[in-house]
């Protein structure tokens, strides 16, 4: 929480002494998959329009992202439903897609003057994850197939997770799992660092990572319903959209383009390849121009 306030701090200090802003200024959490989300965002309005775009990636967790646009020191950054519900508004988690998503846009729309935007097409759920030896050893498939074997394992979670709702208290207690030792809290990308030099048992990541694949990993379904729907929006500061209206048709334009595969694809460009993140969303947005073209040429 320190850290939260002093990175909030940090940018309402620059943005004083900068008087007031030209342009527009987009953040992100602290992952792969946010920033390149934020960089398709970016690189759409410049593609789109004649706005300058300010990149202020990387910034921290959800609280810190959340603060930043409500007070105005970001104006746009991508979030996921599920997360603003539970986290942000503390409602009870429900699994219903659409009832989450009109509620989270409703009210963000009224208490924070924040407009949510059409979904990107994907959904980042929470995945325990689980070595692929050991689920074909235990013919484990389902979060509740573990219950049994959970006592000896050491269980490995990012940070957030551990105070979320929606995170390691309400997991555990929703699947009577019995780990004999705390969680080992850590940076969410070393999660899979863990688990994959064996000092973690299980570990809690997320669905669209290619790291699940690369490292043999087998996603244990929440056979309980545990966790609501996490689908991919932007959320816009609604003072932007009224002094750059065309920011809204440029960010529709990207409503259901963004397939989980195509996600996971581009998360192991970054994460597993090593590839700028900010060349890989330009090249999904030319695949993207590319496709239109044709299907309009199509139409001729």
């Amino acid at each position: 929480m320190k850290r939260c306030l002093w990175i909030v701090a940090v940018l309402a200090s620059t943005f004083a002494c900068s008087g007031e802003r030209e342009g527009l200024v987009i953040g992100s959490k602290n992952f792969s998959e946010q920033i390149v989300l934020a960089e398709i965002m970016a690189q759409q309005i410049e593609r789109r329009t004649d706005i300058t775009v300010e990149r202020r990636l990387n910034l921290g967790g959800t609280i810190v992202c959340h603060r930043a646009l409500v007070a105005g020191q970001i104006d746009l950054y991508p979030e996921y439903t599920g997360t603003s519900f539970v986290v942000i508004l503390r409602e009870k988690v429900i699994s219903e897609p659409r009832v989450v998503y009109e509620r989270v846009k409703a009210e963000y729309d009224e208490r924070f003057q924040v407009a949510v935007g059409q979904p990107f097409g994907f959904e980042n759920t929470y995945a325990l994850l689980i070595r692929g030896e050991d689920a074909k050893r235990l013919g484990a498939t389902t979060l509740s197939d573990i219950v049994p074997h959970s006592a000896s394992w050491q269980a490995g979670v990012g940070h957030e997770f551990i105070e979320r709702a929606d995170g390691y208290s309400g997991l555990v207690e929703t699947y009577g799992l019995r780990f004999d030792t705390p969680p080992l809290a850590m940076d969410l990308n070393l999660v899979y660092r863990a688990i994959e030099e064996g000092k973690v048992d299980l570990i809690v990541g997320n669905s669209t990572d290619a790291r699940i694949v690369s490292l043999d990993l087998v996603q244990l379904t929440d056979d309980r319903g545990y966790f609501p729907p996490y689908e991919a929006v932007p959320m816009v500061r609604k003072e932007t959209l009224a002094r750059y209206p065309e920011i809204a048709p440029a960010l529709a334009e990207l409503a259901g383009t963004i397939t989980t595969d195509e996600m996971r694809r581009m998360n192991y460009q970054v994460d597993v390849e090593h590839q700028d993140a900010a060349q890989v969303a330009k090249e999904f947005l030319d695949g993207l121009e590319t496709t239109e073209a044709a299907g309009a040429g199509s139409n001729c």
